[in-house]
């Protein structure tokens, strides 16, 4: 039977509210990290065979997570931004195209598309403030609109957004839908197929509990080609492993966005970890998240002078509540909760915590507990 508590040993004093941002590893992610460390020292690279047989269940369970059709639709990437300048410098685009983004986007998911200026490319910023964010997205998707780029999940908000809404609009304009899934692969489920997403990408580190430097890129097979390629390697052709091969080509399925030597640490604890989330369900890690923003929430409310910044709906959050109080600067308050042990971030209008499946809800109490002390002082 699982136990979370053997997975992730509570730390006294210490209340871990920051998966929005850099998560702790399970222990089974640190215990495939100090095997693969050992089997180095003493053994190399012997067993490589058996390595790539984790790298291949890494793109099974990535698979899995995204609903991908196959595997080939699935890319080992460096981290989000990667896979979004693949996407960026990859089209065809024509002076006049548009792409379409929001007004709170994280900076990986607006830098990108501004970068393609000297090309004649227009970023077009929606606000999302209104009572209906997916059809201020969708009404600012014109002729000239070539893709829409989306944060599924706001980074300082927390606002959750309806991709299948967002996706079959795209497809009725004949617009490209990407999202940058960072903030809800690993908290909230996600289908790729269901949202007519044309490409998805998300780093391991934050909701799927992994190491930094290893992400995902889905890219839906009949786009593939349509991207122009950039990086250029071993690893990438589709005769990858046959060196004297003259005549080469890019590999048919998403490999061809790896251009060199995978990052097999990464894929250890990856993988392992993702191990986890299968085990445990997304319906249910969902389910878990929302009761521990629920209390949150409700134990926010019950301060006085603090203001909610996040959506209170469920169904438009994923992990993310983020707050301001009322006579506190917001870097006075992140630096106080800090010597508290209380380990959260300072994004957008305030403090964000954001608790993930496990985190104990005794601890979520404690938070709760050194506000009101703050508070009281």
């Amino acid at each position: 039977m699982l136990n979370l508590n053997d997975e992730f040993p509570l730390v006294p004093g210490l209340r871990y509210l920051n998966h929005a941002a850099v998560a702790p590893w399970p222990k089974r992610a640190s215990d495939a990290v100090r095997r693969f460390a050992e089997e180095n020292i003493s053994l190399g690279a012997r067993n490589y065979p058996d390595w790539l047989k984790v790298e291949k269940r890494l793109r099974e369970r990535l698979m899995r997570l995204l609903n991908a059709s196959s595997t080939a639709d699935i890319a080992l990437v460096k981290n989000t931004s990667e896979a979004l300048s693949f996407v960026a410098f990859g089209l065809d685009w024509r002076a006049g195209d548009q792409v379409v983004i929001s007004d709170e986007e994280f900076p990986s998911n607006r830098i990108v598309w501004e970068a393609l200026k000297p090309r004649g490319v227009e970023v077009v910023q929606v606000n999302l403030g209104g009572s209906d964010p997916e059809g201020a997205l969708l009404a600012a998707c014109g002729p000239r609109t070539r893709l829409m780029s989306i944060s599924s999940v706001q980074f300082a908000s927390g606002l959750r957004l309806d991709l299948p809404r967002l996706g079959a609009g795209c497809r009725d304009k004949d617009v490209l839908f990407c999202v940058d899934a960072i903030q809800q692969l690993g908290a909230q489920p996600l289908d790729v197929q269901a949202c007519d997403c044309a490409f998805a990408m998300a780093d391991g580190h934050k909701w799927m509990l992994g190491p930094e430097s290893l992400g995902v890129f889905y890219c839906r097979s009949d786009l593939r080609e349509q991207l122009a390629l950039h990086e250029y390697g071993w690893h990438m052709l589709e005769h990858a492993g046959d060196y004297d091969r003259t005549e080469w080509q890019p590999a048919r399925s998403a490999r061809r966005f790896e251009c060199g030597s995978p990052n097999m640490l990464g894929a250890m604890a990856l993988e392992a970890s993702l191990s986890l989330l299968e085990e445990v369900g997304m319906d249910q890690v969902a389910a878990s998240i929302e009761q521990r923003v629920l209390q949150l929430q409700e134990g926010l409310q019950r301060i006085a002078g603090i203001q909610l910044h996040s959506p209170l709906n469920p169904a438009r959050r994923a992990g993310i509540l983020t707050f301001s109080w009322d006579g506190w600067d917001n870097q006075a308050l992140f630096a106080r909760l800090r010597e508290q042990q209380v380990i959260c971030a300072q994004r957008g209008k305030g403090i964000r915590l954001s608790p993930h499946f496990y985190t104990d809800p005794e601890l979520i109490e404690q938070s709760l507990t050194v506000l009101s002390q703050l508070r009281q002082g």
